[in-house]
């Protein structure tokens, strides 16, 4: 069972997939945790299509785009739409004075292994598992000495804490 729902917060209406298996749900654009029961469906179905269609229907009225959403005849219809409009990466890269080649090359190295770059995120992850005291201070540190900004380092452990990936407790994290 799909069913359309919203937060209280920030207004975001999004997709939860069967609201009786999961006492809790959070809101994917600022982070809220609500609890499923309370929350209200504007909309409920079996198939995810038609959830998806009755989200976008919404999301049209409350934009004041009703008789343009009524134009179109699925929300699937968008998206060849867009996938069938613009320009495609190689047009793109060569128009920038990029060789397209060499691109696609060097992001099929980076997807096979070869790159040994890690991501912020990744880096403040390992910055809680490898830091000698998990405070933020130790882990802003070990994320500092690696390549990441400190105010980006705050930023990405406040969200990954937000988020769930990471628990703080006393001033010490860890990794869940």
């Amino acid at each position: 069972m799909y069913a359309v729902v919203g937060c209280t917060d920030c207004g975001n209406v999004w997709l939860l997939r069967d609201r009786r298996a999961n006492e809790t749900a959070r809101c994917p654009r600022c982070g809220r945790t609500h609890q499923t029961a309370k929350l209200n469906a504007f909309y409920t179905s079996e198939d995810r299509e038609e959830a998806r269609e009755a989200r976008a229907a919404l999301l049209a009225r409350k934009r004041g785009e009703s008789e343009t959403f009524a134009e179109v005849a699925h929300v699937a219809d968008l998206e060849v739409a867009i996938e069938d409009s613009g320009v495609d990466d190689r047009e793109y890269l060569e128009a920038s004075g990029l060789d397209a080649d060499a691109v696609f090359e060097a992001g099929a190295a980076a997807t096979e292994g070869g790159s040994t770059s890690r991501s912020r995120d990744e880096i403040v992850r390992d910055a809680v598992r490898e830091a000698e005291e998990p405070t933020e201070a130790g882990i802003v540190g070990y994320a500092t000495d690696h390549g990441v900004p400190e105010e980006a380092a705050r930023d990405l452990l406040a969200k990954l804490t937000r988020r769930g990936d990471l628990s703080e407790s006393g001033g010490r994290y860890r990794v869940l």
